[in-house]
């Protein structure tokens, strides 16, 4: 579990296709893997991967041909930097919302209007998830915890403060770019029991 506050950038610095439409990951990352043991979880871009190495500032980490599909990893290279957030740990703040590191779909950035003080950024909306995305509530955009400016049938907008354009890799992502996108889970439970109601 996570909470959308990324704790650094980190860079690909190996991406090595494995069998059956797998791969391994190496990311430099000091900061979150300070700590990390083997089995350990951080997530990049907003997907939870499990710490099979740690060396010198680098962890690598398995994907599988699902998660390269249904997620952005798939586009990453060498050199492309990530966000990266090491598990929440239990009794410590949770600044932004509860996160998982299962991604449900992938956005495209399609607008960006700099303000004074924030930029408002628009993203695509995949029609299965649009039940989910509600105007002031929580998103994740490639690991990051964002609240929902405005939403429509197709597409919504968040507010970016200068912080979060600087210190996530959304800041440097242009018109087009894929970002991966995890709903409020809370929504997706009270969907279900709802929906196994007799009403």
């Amino acid at each position: 579990m996570f909470t959308g506050i990324i704790e650094e950038l980190g860079e690909i610095i190996r991406l090595t296709e494995g069998a059956e439409d797998s791969a391994v990951i190496a990311v430099r990352g000091p900061v979150v893997t300070s700590d990390a043991r083997h089995g350990d979880s951080i997530s990049v871009n907003g997907v939870c991967l499990t710490v099979i190495d740690n060396e010198s500032g680098v962890f690598t980490a398995d994907v599988m041909g699902e998660t390269l599909r249904r997620s952005s990893l798939g586009a990453l290279r060498t050199g492309s930097n990530v966000n990266l957030e090491r598990a929440a740990a239990l009794g410590s703040r949770l600044g932004g919302h509860l996160v998982q590191g299962h991604v449900d779909g992938v956005a495209r950035i399609i607008a960006r209007e700099p303000a004074d003080q924030w930029e408002v950024v628009r993203f695509s909306l995949p029609p299965e998830l649009a039940r989910y995305v509600v105007e002031k509530g929580s998103i994740t955009v490639d690991g990051v915890s964002l609240t929902v400016m405005t939403v429509d049938e197709d597409s919504f907008a968040v507010g970016m403060i200068p912080a979060t354009s600087k210190l996530t890799v959304l800041g440097s992502k242009a018109i087009g770019d894929p970002v991966n996108l995890e709903v409020d889970v809370i929504a997706k439970y009270v969907e279900k029991m709802l929906g196994s109601r007799n009403v």
